[in-house]
């Protein structure tokens, strides 16, 4: 069984989306439509930008998305039997799964990237990994600090967000046998902080259209498959306030019985958790045009045409 994975925010690097234009020259036409939509050019910010700029979360969210679909477009990911994304991710896996339209993810990434960052400077606010520990340990110490985990994302690995203040408390009294290691993020994404984002894309998902998921879509609040379209809209836009629940997801990827896990561009990370959570799982990674034939292959072994 096959699932693909799309990437949240962090996982982007500059020029990460050069192969694939130089390779394909409809692929540039593709971003170019896409790019009215989210109002930002995102040929150049795929092929030209440096780290800072793709770093901004207004540029980031919409760039992952359309990088992700845009791969998806050459991979024979139709048959998969489940998608799954991390974070902003999620909008790139519910149009595999048929639940958006690429238009729409890309639209709505546009809003939640350029709202996100809004409400990020609303407040000093910032994020840390927390690596390590006995979870329920960690998961007490962040909020006795007056956190909230932002992410957990298995493998020892919970990100904790909220005011600056709050994290570095966190940091001076870190939970045993756990490393805390502070990230350069623009805010307390997935925490209350984010609810104006939260509510500003609420009123543009009001104007999108939705359609049942055509294979298994796993949300990333509980892990859970979402069976309605609506029901998943509905639980994007409340994804932004509440943690990612990778753990859960990996944990459901397990229980269904999935085999392979293909991750789209810029690939590694969610391959790299899964490394560790998924033991015996056939992982690739698929970041430049040249690993298209071997996304072919691996889809054709699990019985994917």
């Amino acid at each position: 069984m096959l699932a693909i994975l799309a990437p949240g925010q962090g996982s982007q690097k500059p020029g990460f989306l050069t192969p694939w234009i130089n390779s394909d020259p409809s692929a540039a036409g593709r971003l170019r439509e896409w790019s009215e939509l989210a109002d930002l050019d995102l040929v150049r910010l795929g092929t030209e930008a440096d780290q800072a700029e793709i770093t901004d979360t207004a540029n980031t969210q919409p760039l992952l998305v359309a990088a992700g679909l845009l791969a998806a477009e050459r991979l024979p990911v139709a048959a998969a039997s489940v998608v799954a994304g991390h974070s902003v991710g999620e909008l790139t896996a519910a149009a595999l799964a048929g639940i958006l339209t690429p238009e729409a993810a890309v639209e709505l990434a546009a809003v939640r990237g350029r709202e996100m960052a809004a409400a990020c400077d609303l407040e000093p606010t910032t994020m840390a990994a927390v690596l390590g520990g006995a979870e329920a340990d960690v998961l007490a110490a962040i909020e006795a600090a007056g956190a909230w985990p932002a992410n957990r994302n298995g493998a020892g690995q919970i990100v904790a967000a909220g005011p600056v203040a709050a994290i570095e408390k966190l940091t001076e009294k870190a939970p045993e046998r756990a490393r805390i290691i502070p990230l350069k993020v623009a805010g307390a994404f997935h925490t209350p902080h984010m609810a104006p984002a939260r509510a500003a894309l609420e009123a543009a998902a009001g104007g999108i259209g939705t359609a049942d998921p055509e294979r298994t879509f796993l949300s990333n609040l509980d892990g859970k498959a979402v069976e309605g379209g609506a029901q998943a809209l509905g639980r994007l836009v409340e994804q932004v306030t509440s943690p990612v629940r990778w753990d859960a997801c990996m944990g459901t990827l397990g229980d269904l019985g999935v085999t392979a896990v293909i991750e789209l561009p810029p690939a590694g990370t969610l391959t790299g958790l899964a490394k560790r959570a998924l033991k015996g799982v056939e992982r690739l990674n698929v970041n430049t045009p040249e690993d298209l034939q071997a996304a072919a292959e691996l889809a054709a072994s699990e019985g994917v045409q």
